[in-house]
């Protein structure tokens, strides 16, 4: 993939034109009361994971609507955490399983691996957890329940990651909660940071959910595309489609966002194109934020390389 967007120093001005709904505020805080409300008790059982210096818990815990939600929390086997990493996941990605993605562990954090509701399908990383609430037609994950905000399949999504959070501060009392994730990961991420409750910061990697306008007209990749078909052939839907997506856009949602951020974009990237990342950083509410570009690379972004850079950052704010 040739570089298709904006110029680097346009991308660094870019600004999105998505609408913040009139109760984009009052819909987030109703929605989240509700499950809040509807919590009930968060199990975490040791299991073998046949490792010798990480423990693992199998956590289970209530999201949406009260909703079981899985995750593994691994932690250092002979050392107390310092601060917990709750991770959230690229598209069809499932937690794996529990001898897996060890790396924050052994840096020494608590890692706190979130399950997506209904995906989980990836050959290597497979999950375990369902969605129970049925959808009208929908050409994949991203256009579940897409008729209306209350209906939206990533209303349930995005309110499980704020409840990870509220989770990862039961399992670890008075540490810090920073947040992570990929690609849906990174736009999930966004989510959690800006709606949760006390998160220290946030590591975004080439986010996707991000300025869906933009994202369904300048690439034709999936899962954008998803879109596109969805709105093929439903050729009424238009306006009602992009206002459901406007409450879970990670623009609107970044502008909520004030902790410290590191976010990475590629500037080949088809998947998350490097505009509709910046449109979300640049949004970002708060000053402590900084976006490493990948010139000559695509969805796969800074890779290992820019885990390293993760490591530093974090252990600077820890």
């Amino acid at each position: 993939m040739p570089h298709f967007d904006l110029p680097l120093e346009q991308l660094r001005e870019y600004r999105s034109g998505v609408l913040l709904p009139d109760d984009f505020d009052d819909f987030w805080a109703s929605t989240l009361q509700g499950s809040r409300d509807a919590r009930g008790e968060t199990y975490a059982p040791e299991v073998d994971n046949g490792l010798a210096l990480i423990t693992t818990s199998d956590v289970t815990f209530s999201g949406f609507a009260g909703d079981p939600i899985r995750a593994w929390y691994h932690r250092p086997a002979h050392a107390e955490p310092t601060a917990i990493v709750v991770e959230f996941l690229g598209y069809s990605g499932g937690r794996g399983l529990a001898h897996q993605q060890a790396e924050w562990a052994a840096a020494g954090y608590g890692h706190l691996r979130v399950d997506t509701r209904g995906q989980g399908m990836h050959r290597v990383l497979p999950g375990a957890t369902a969605d129970p609430h049925g959808s009208d037609p929908a050409t994949g994950s991203i256009t579940r329940g897409i008729a209306s905000p209350e209906t939206y399949y990533y209303r349930r999504v995005f309110t499980d990651a704020v409840r990870a959070v509220d989770v990862a501060h039961e399992l670890a009392p008075g540490l810090p909660v920073f947040v992570t994730g990929v690609s849906q990961g990174g736009g999930i991420g966004i989510a959690a940071t800006a709606l949760g409750d006390d998160v220290a910061g946030a590591l975004i990697d080439v986010p996707f959910l991000c300025d869906f306008p933009r994202a369904t007209s300048i690439t034709d990749a999936d899962p954008y595309a998803e879109i596109v078909r969805y709105l093929a052939a439903f050729r009424d839907r238009v306006d009602d489609t992009f206002r459901t997506l406007s409450y879970f856009d990670g623009v609107n949602l970044a502008s909520r966002a004030s902790v410290p951020a590191l976010f990475s974009v590629a500037l080949m990237d088809s998947v998350c194109p490097p505009s509709t990342v910046f449109g979300a950083f640049n949004a970002w509410a708060g000053e402590d934020k900084e976006i490493v570009h990948y010139a000559y690379n695509g969805h796969e972004g800074g890779g290992p390389e820019h885990r390293r850079r993760q490591l530093d950052w974090l252990a600077d704010r820890v």
